[in-house]
């Protein structure tokens, strides 16, 4: 792998790197919002909304189209969508491979 695309993973996962921007790509997953639908469904503050959007755009996660008065989002490339589903299956591997481990160690204290 070269470093130059190393480089470019680390820029799409910085951009992914805050909770509220996960919600706001999870969101364009479904489909194209305008700025305020994206802000009503996901219960932001505009500002705030303004400065994650501005993230995602720099690093290339979401582009934006101006129709009239309205900014509508939508991610650059569907398969980011993916990309968050492999890491939620990813999740609950680690989740299930606890709960096993958590269920011998109580195995084994009941066995003392």
């Amino acid at each position: 792998m070269t470093n130059e695309l190393r480089h470019f993973k680390a820029r799409i996962f910085q951009g992914l790197a805050h909770p509220t921007r996960i919600a706001i790509v999870e969101a364009l997953g479904e489909r194209e919002l305008c700025a305020g639908k994206l802000i009503d469904k996901l219960g932001l503050e505009q500002a705030n909304a303004s400065q994650h959007l501005a993230v995602l755009r720099a690093r290339q996660v979401v582009v934006a189209r101006k129709a009239g008065n309205q900014v509508y989002y939508s991610l650059r490339d569907p398969v980011l969508k993916q990309v968050l589903l492999l890491l939620r299956d990813y999740f609950y591997s680690q989740l299930f491979e606890s709960a096993t481990l958590l269920k011998e160690i109580k195995r084994e204290g009941k066995k003392s």
